[in-house]
């Protein structure tokens, strides 16, 4: 794997990285249920975009530490939250983006609603991806134009489609419990949706869609805005089970641009109204920002 010709074979490079989501994901579970530490999450530091705890870290090692063996690093960038530094771009095309643990709040708050990203891109699009929900003792996989599965702790795994309601009114909505500015409660409380649904983490959220409890997730950056590691894996798996993931325009997202943050309107869904949606919330938040 370390010639690059090895790229091509997407498949083969999604087998590995499965089996690096599990053992990461295992890594998280340990920390999560008080197995290391004697249960204190030691909380390294806080800074600005929230708490990161030894389970951050630790998973962050382990993943880089399995990829970097296999994945040589004059062909494979790697762009990970923990280790992420400056504003250009990674030079290699392929280029891993790597969420150690995607929603610390709801893992040091132990809602159990946490997940990890792993995501590789090629010149700026997501080619293969992993989301492995721990708690949930799931992982769901994706490959470019290969569509998406679902692996369980039993090692059964099935394809997964989003859903196939088609109308407005008869879609959910998945947001955060909190993290909700005014600008974006005003948006999603005039969206004729039928319901909401409550995840903490964007995998979370994201894997609500794919199992069919919810169809919508809008992302709406304010004075800061998510970034690439937040995107790039969820995006992946929504895509390839049928859903849509863009901005409010309609143009695709692009990772390792420099600024790793994700600025504007994001929508995703099942894609069944996907253009209207988007529609939708630009012509409410132009009222809004009237």
């Amino acid at each position: 794997m370390k010639d690059s010709k090895q790229t091509e074979n997407l498949t083969e490079i999604q087998e590995i990285v499965r089996s690096v989501g599990w053992g990461a994901a295992k890594i998280l579970r340990s920390y999560y249920r008080g197995e290391v530490n004697q249960g204190n999450l030691d909380i390294q530091e806080d800074k600005k975009d929230g708490p990161v705890t030894a389970a951050d870290l630790a998973a962050n090692h382990y993943i880089l530490e399995k990829l970097q063996a296999v994945f040589a690093s004059d062909t494979f960038g790697y762009l990970s939250e923990e280790t992420h530094q400056g504003n250009e771009p990674i030079p290699q095309d392929w280029v891993w983006i790597i969420d150690p643990l995607d929603g610390t709040r709801d893992f040091i708050d132990k809602t159990g609603e946490y997940a990890l990203h792993i995501a590789l891109a090629y010149q700026g699009r997501p080619v293969v991806a992993v989301v492995a929900i721990p708690e949930a003792e799931k992982l769901y996989f994706a490959c470019k134009d290969h569509g998406t599965f679902v692996e369980n702790a039993e090692g059964k795994i099935e394809p997964i489609k989003v859903s196939t309601r088609n109308q407005l009114g008869d879609l959910f909505l998945v947001v955060s419990r909190t993290h909700r500015d005014d600008r974006f409660q005003k948006l999603i409380d005039n969206l004729p949706l039928k319901d909401r649904n409550y995840m903490g983490s964007v995998g979370g959220k994201i894997s609500t869609i794919l199992e069919q409890k919810s169809d919508v997730y809008i992302s709406l950056s304010g004075k800061s805005a998510p970034k690439d590691w937040d995107f790039a894996a969820p995006e992946l798996i929504l895509t390839e089970a049928g859903g849509k993931f863009t901005h409010f325009d309609g143009t695709p997202l692009t990772y390792n641009k420099g600024d790793v943050r994700q600025w504007g309107g994001l929508m995703a869904s099942n894609g069944h109204c996907h253009q209207l949606l988007c529609q939708q919330a630009t012509e409410l938040l132009a009222q809004i920002d009237s």
